[in-house]
């Protein structure tokens, strides 16, 4: 995976990056496993606008991708290409398995043509094979990682990502995984994880350099509420980009949002699973 920069023979090309798809062995996707979705403009069933800057974009066709693994147990299946994926930011392989049916999944770093994977408790311990949290020593790198067991992956999934097992507790059926952010969290022993790293970590410098490439992946410009009229916005009118007037700010309908003030619910069900914050605090509970 490299990344490529080009000539600035005009401004919005001066500071644009691209991939460059080196990696990349078929252009044209299993046809038996894609399906169209199509889009929906940010508009509901009724067709008022629900989600903003929203609209176009390039037609696409969504790779349908296998998160539950663990129906194919001790069935190897080979590497036939690495394809790109333009509904997700990672990189996606197709799988030939040894009964004859194809799957896609995500590929891992540095995955190639005729790599062998399993999915199985006593399966190698290589990138790419899906194992059960308890088989899968300390200190491994894992992605694609289930919340419950024997559901799908969930978590883990994005260009680059991966957890680290920190630990393990026996007694109580628990795994410690250390997520991206920082946070470590408890995991039940019977959930399925992939080892390694999802492929494509250089997405991180990908420049696109101009508001065009934001509409080819369906993104209208997103204007402020201060830019409005008083009819739009709470925020609206005045003279040209002036201050709100207004102590705190408030959305469409007028509802109070502070700067700074957290969106995440407060006593969550699943802040019992967090054992450490990520930033770096310890939960009351798990701190006994």
């Amino acid at each position: 995976m490299w990344i490529k920069t080009y000539k600035p023979y005009t401004p919005s090309r001066r500071f644009m990056t691209w991939y460059t798809f080196d990696e990349i062995t078929k252009t044209t996707p299993e046809k038996s496993l894609t399906k169209f979705i199509g889009s929906t403009g940010g508009r509901n069933h009724h067709g008022r606008i629900t989600t903003r800057s929203r609209w176009g974009g390039h037609k696409r066709l969504y790779r349908i991708i296998d998160f539950r693994r663990y129906d194919k147990i001790d069935v190897p299946g080979k590497v036939a290409s690495i394809e790109y994926d333009p509904y997700r930011t990672a990189r996606i392989a197709l799988i030939n398995y040894r009964d004859g049916e194809k799957r896609y999944v995500l590929a891992w770093k540095w995955a190639t043509v005729w790599n062998m994977i399993q999915t199985w408790e006593k399966a190698p311990l290589e990138n790419g094979c899906t194992k059960k949290l308890k088989d899968i020593p300390e200190w491994f790198t894992i992605y694609g990682l289930e919340v419950t067991p024997n559901t799908k992956a969930k978590l883990l999934r994005s260009a680059g990502i991966f957890g680290t097992i920190t630990g393990k507790d026996e007694n109580a059926w628990l795994v410690f995984v250390k997520m991206p952010s920082g946070e470590v969290r408890k995991f039940h022993n019977n959930c399925w994880a992939t080892i390694g790293q999802v492929w494509n970590e250089e997405r991180k410098n990908i420049v696109l350099g101009k508001a065009g490439r934001n509409r080819w992946k369906g993104r209208r410009p997103h204007v402020l509420g201060i830019n409005m009229n008083p009819v739009d916005h709470p925020h609206g009118g005045w003279e040209a980009h002036s201050p709100i007037g207004m102590k705190t700010p408030k959305n469409f309908v007028g509802k109070p949002v502070p700067y700074g003030k957290t969106t995440r619910k407060k006593n969550k069900w699943s802040d019992k699973f967090i054992v450490q914050g990520r930033k770096r605090k310890l939960y009351p509970q798990n701190s006994k």
